[in-house]
């Protein structure tokens, strides 16, 4: 069983129509040997400064710029329930891969990576990447499906960007 993981439940319904994945359960869809679920947009954050220092519970210009040591990430508060969904789909006993079907881009990249860390996966994944929801192309792609890692660099990219703002 693959896990394929959109951006967006509008396109995740359109990967599902095409993998055969029918069965609508609470946040994602199943059948055929996958289970199809999605993002929501940005479901995990960076944390707000307060969560590294007391001190900057209070705006004060003189605390800029603030350099964390270790950057922390936190679930959106809008979003826990389906990372929570997400959460348990990864550790599912037969799910042994994921697709990572977020947008093509830098910031798709992210929203992927940032869930499948914070909820502590391990499992292999492999990039879908599709520039059209065509059902053709959505095919086509998942005949060509890449390994994740291929696109360390595109996530190190949106890491520096999110860090830098």
């Amino acid at each position: 069983m693959k896990l394929v993981l959109a951006e967006k439940p509008s396109v995740a319904q359109s990967i599902a129509k095409v993998l055969g994945a029918a069965k609508r359960e609470d946040g994602y869809l199943e059948g055929n040997g996958y289970v199809v679920s999605w993002c929501v947009g940005h479901l995990v954050e960076l944390a707000q400064p307060e969560a590294y220092d007391a001190k900057y519970s209070k705006w004060a210009y003189a605390d800029l710029p603030i350099f964390p040591m270790d950057w922390q990430y936190e679930v959106s508060a809008g979003t826990r329930k389906q990372f929570g969904i997400l959460k348990k789909l990864m550790a599912r006993e037969d799910v042994a891969s994921i697709v990572c079907a977020t947008d093509a881009g830098r910031e798709g990249e992210l929203i992927f990576r940032l869930v499948y860390h914070k909820a502590g996966c391990r499992k292999p994944f492999e990039r879908l990447w599709i520039s059209s929801m065509e059902d053709v192309a959505i095919k086509e792609s998942f005949e060509n499906l890449r390994s994740g890692t291929e696109y360390d660099a595109l996530y190190e990219a949106a890491l520096c960007r999110e860090r830098a703002d």
